[in-house]
This record gives structure tokens, sequence and C-alpha cells, in this order.
């Protein structure tokens, strides 16, 4: 018997089994114990898997995570959600993140991320997933908890934090003034002036102080005289 045929289910089990699972997983995004919880009452639930995978019913995102197949969802997958699911802990920063808050102009169609253990890569069929590593301690400055309608949630880096974890993964980059660093940001990044001033000096100045970063720190002196110098303008007139 061919493999198609062994893996193959009757169109009606198969209505039946999707019908459970998407009765009992309720969000796009899961992973293998949920998938577990929903098949528990089948006499053999790891077969059912193989199935439901022959049949794209489900799509393994990688081992352990997946999403509905197209047919099967009720709403657009996240690939923000997947991000923290591939490889954690993690938090969606860098490239992705400076394009999210509106900082960087162009489209970043990888969903790069920091992580606190080692730096991972995955190539999967829903795109291109990275993970630069951080220090542990400076990890959780600056993260934010994004919440969406469904109830479910990701976590992003502040504006702040991305581009200081730009910096710190920024590997050879040598930045040692101010102006050097500010015409990487302004010509290499083509992060206008006026976002420049929306970012907290403090708080990148908390990121810099825990990474033992110059080059973080030339950020936040950068941002705060930006600022100094827009309040005197206003005060001018």
């Amino acid at each position: 018997m061919s493999t198609k045929h062994r893996h193959t289910m009757p169109k009606t089990a198969m209505d039946r089994t999707t019908q459970r699972l998407r009765a009992v997983i309720t969000h796009e995004e899961f992973d293998y114990q949920a998938l577990m919880d929903a098949l528990k009452n089948y006499a053999r639930p790891r077969d059912k898997v193989t199935r439901l995978l022959a049949n794209k019913v489900i799509i393994r995102i990688k081992k352990g995570i997946y999403i509905f197949g197209s047919a099967y969802r009720k709403r657009p997958y996240s690939r923000e959600i997947l991000a923290n699911l591939i490889y954690g802990p993690s938090c969606i920063s860098l490239e992705y993140a400076l394009h999210y808050h509106g900082l960087t102009p162009e489209r970043v169609e990888t969903m790069t991320s920091v992580t606190p253990k080692r730096s991972q890569q995955f190539s999967t069929p829903v795109g291109y997933f990275t993970y630069n590593r951080v220090p542990m301690a400076g990890f959780s400055i600056g993260m934010q908890r994004v919440e969406l309608q469904d109830g479910c949630a990701f976590l992003m880096a502040s504006a702040e934090k991305a581009l200081a974890d730009t910096l710190r993964c920024g590997y050879g980059l040598s930045l040692n003034t101010q102006k050097e660093c500010y015409e990487f940001l302004t010509d290499s990044l083509r992060i206008n002036e006026t976002e420049l001033r929306q970012l907290h000096s403090p708080l990148l100045k908390d990121i810099a102080q825990t990474y033992k970063s110059r080059k973080i720190m030339l950020l936040a002196t950068i941002v705060q005289h930006l600022n100094r110098r827009q309040l005197k303008i206003e005060k001018g007139n």
C-alpha cells in the first residue's frame, strides 16, 4: 500500500477530527501539547497527527509548533506569536521591530528576535525567523506585551529596545563618536530626527548600562541632545 493511501483519512472521519480540533484549539497557532490534549480521546493520537499533516489540516512550522491549514483557519495566523513560540525565551526586536514601530521605512520579511539563549535561525513554511543572543540581564528591559483582539499576545521590543539591540548585535559596527552614531542612525538605518526625538533617553541609558554598551550610551546622549535642542526652539517661538 502506498504512503499516500496509508496516511489519507476518509473525508467524514477527517471532518469529525477537524471539528474536534477547532472546538478545542481556538487559536491559529498551537504547540504539540495542545494538539495532544485535543486528540486525547483517540486511541492512536500520533497516527491522527500524521494524517492531519498529510491532509494539510495542520501545518508543522517546526518540531512541536503548528498552525491550521489555509482551508481550516478562522482568522489569519500571527507570525509574531509564532516568533515567540518557535524559540524561547525570545522577544521580537531588531529590524522587524524597528519597522513595526515606524522607525525604518523598509518592510522586513525576516522575523527578527533577540534571546538570552544561543543565537539561532529557522527556515519555516511561513518564513525565516532569526534569534540573536543578548545578555540575560538586559533581555527584558524595554520589552512590551502586545495584546491581540482574540486574547492572544506576543512579546515585542519597544522602539528604544529595538534600536539598542540593533546597536548591540551589530557585530563589527564601530561607532566611537556621537557624529558616527548619528550618521549610522540617519544614513544607514534611515531614521529621521523626528522619530529619534520620540525615544525615551532614560530607558536607553538603562539599557546601555545593563548591556555595558558605549554605542547605546552614545544613542541615549544623541536623543537627549535632540530633545534639548527642540525644547529651545519651541521656547524661542
